[in-house]
């Protein structure tokens, strides 16, 4: 089994976790003393941070990821398609009204 330093990493940091709520839950010591302590809580703050905005992360490159890879285009992006379709043609027979215009002013 091949681990790189990433995985031993989040490994240790899981066991750290499970290591500190297994105290907690037996008694050996109070999260509310580690609270206490400014420096254990803003170590704390910070890892929560950093996990928080990688699991935003992972969520967005989901949401992304199912986004781009649907295979039809939804009711919305349909409905703007047919629009474009009707202004390209709305346009195109208002540039022939132009030109005819153009061509009864040329003769008079």
């Amino acid at each position: 089994m091949n681990l790189n330093r990433w995985t031993v990493l989040w490994i240790i940091v899981v066991l750290a976790l499970l290591t500190i709520l297994a105290f907690e839950l037996a008694g050996l010591f109070r999260i509310e003393d580690l609270i206490a302590n400014p420096v254990l809580f803003l170590i704390a703050f910070v890892i929560v941070a950093v996990l928080s905005a990688v699991g935003a992360m992972f969520i967005g490159v989901f949401v992304t990821h199912r986004i781009f890879s649907s295979a039809d285009f939804t009711p919305f992006e349909k409905e703007m398609l047919r629009m474009r379709k009707e202004v390209q043609t709305i346009r195109d027979r208002l540039e022939e009204v132009l030109k005819a215009l153009q061509n009864s002013e040329d003769k008079d």
